[in-house]
């Protein structure tokens, strides 16, 4: 019997033991001679002896066979990164002794740079050479991307992926970014990547794209040099004299433009990262800090700036929650909402279902006033396991310092928003003054919240 004659739920070998076989397996993608000579490639790569420009030649030469390769043989060269440049256990063993050893002596210090050097793993200097040659930067941005849905079924791979978001944590960091305004006037190619990336609202068409760069309206991007043309992450302003309360006028082609010298509110509608490879690299607080200041400096008028924002995890927290939630209002609401359905007692799954006509529901309707209460406590009350906002857009933005400012009724009506939120956007407001305050707040717990958004909780 061969390997290859063994079935298809024995055990995955690691890259140590298909080195050293001589027969691959059915759901092996290389041999073990071509895992073998794909390792001395890489090896080849990150040899010292090699200058940085040869080492960039030579990463080059393995990216042009990786762009060639099957997806399997992509993620056994992964699984070679991850396992083959590792550190020198025993090294790091002695480096620590010696440390520990060395702690309070004029010797730590050294015996600390020893450790160091010690723990750091060839992965690194390998990495390190692939960004060398020009597109190397973002041949290891896409390979990330690649890479990130297959670490939950593939646990060899967690170094890899580790110590490639290290690496651009500091690559990204934002001292090297470049803040760039994009508008009608920017390439064609940049605005068609805006459309492309667009993850709030969908730009429908070169008008709508054209509505969204006009001059009562600004989008900025976040630009690295080694990524010409591409944004990392932009964000998309309106500007105008109070805070939006829907995000169709906001999107109407044929509404009549703000009077920019009355603008007084800038509207942070839209915010949108490009690169999934980046995962885990943040920059989306330091590019609405640097629009905000962008801004103030053009608009001196300026004096609130605020979002208007989906609530994307609302109507699949209701569907789990609504028993409860229901159990927890109080008699005379819920005598309200039956009296509305017409039943001698509202129950969970009616209430739900009812709300997925929620256009219909005018000012004093039960049901609306329930679910703006319900909406309040999704965001001002639930937190998760890692005591941040459950939500995900208000863990960005609160995590920014803003507070919960208002809560909007069918602020956005569409497919999507319906199917959401119920129709609810919400106001995140930047008070410059208290930012640090409402981080504080945040992290012992507590969520910022305004009066009104108070009043729906109490």
């Amino acid at each position: 019997m061969t390997d290859a004659d063994l079935p298809d739920d024995t055990p995955a070998r690691s890259t140590r033991e298909r080195l050293g076989a001589l027969l691959g397996r059915r759901e092996e993608a290389l041999s073990p001679r071509v895992l073998r000579r794909t390792l001395r490639e890489l090896q080849h790569v990150v040899d010292p002896a090699v200058s940085e420009v040869e080492g960039g030649r030579r990463a080059a030469g393995v990216a042009g066979w990786y762009a060639r390769a099957t997806p399997e043989q992509r993620r056994d060269c992964w699984r070679l990164m991850s396992e083959q440049f590792t550190p020198d256990a025993a090294a790091i063993q002695a480096a620590r002794d010696a440390y520990e050893a060395a702690i309070g002596t004029d010797e730590e210090a050294r015996a600390e740079v020893r450790l160091r050097k010690a723990a750091a793993a060839p992965r690194t200097r390998l990495l390190q050479r692939f960004a060398a040659f020009p597109e190397g930067v973002r041949f290891l941005v896409e390979m990330r991307a690649e890479l990130l849905p297959h670490l939950r079924r593939d646990k060899r791979l967690a170094a890899l992926d580790a110590e490639l978001e290290d690496l651009f944590s500091t690559w990204f960091d934002v001292g090297f970014l470049q803040l760039e305004r994009i508008s009608w006037h920017s390439p064609a190619a940049l605005i068609e990547k805006l459309i492309k990336y667009e993850a709030v609202h969908d730009i429908r068409s070169w008008l709508d794209a054209k509505n969204r760069l006009d001059e009562d309206r600004r989008c900025y991007g976040f630009f690295h040099p080694r990524l010409p043309g591409e944004p990392l992450i932009f964000v998309e302003v309106a500007l105008l004299r109070d805070l939006a309360a829907g995000i169709e006028p906001l999107l109407d082609v044929e509404g009549a433009p703000a009077d920019l010298d009355k603008a007084t509110t800038a509207i942070f509608y839209s915010i949108s990262s490009t690169q999934p490879g980046l995962k885990g690299v943040s920059f989306g607080d330091s590019l609405i800090k640097r629009v905000v200041e962008t801004l103030r400096a053009e608009f001196p008028q300026l004096k609130v700036f605020a979002t208007l924002s989906p609530i994307p995890g609302l109507r699949a927290w209701l569907g789990k929650q609504v028993g409860d939630l229901l159990a927890a209002t109080p008699e005379r609401a819920r005598q309200a909402l039956a009296r509305e359905l017409g039943q001698p007692e509202p129950t969970a799954a009616e209430l739900l279902k009812s709300l997925d006509d929620v256009a219909a529901l005018d000012d004093k309707s039960a049901r609306r006033r329930w679910l703006l209460t319900a909406a309040a406590r999704y965001l001002g009350r639930e937190l998760a396991d890692d005591g941040k906002p459950r939500d995900g857009v208000a863990r960005f933005h609160l995590g920014n310092g803003a507070r919960i400012e208002r809560l909007n009724w069918l602020a956005d009506p569409s497919p999507k928003g319906l199917k959401q939120s119920c129709g609810l956007m919400v106001n995140y407001l930047y008070d410059l003054k208290r930012l640090d305050k409402h981080r504080a707040l945040l992290a012992q717990g507590q969520i910022p919240v305004s009066g009104a958004v108070q009043s729906l909780l109490d």
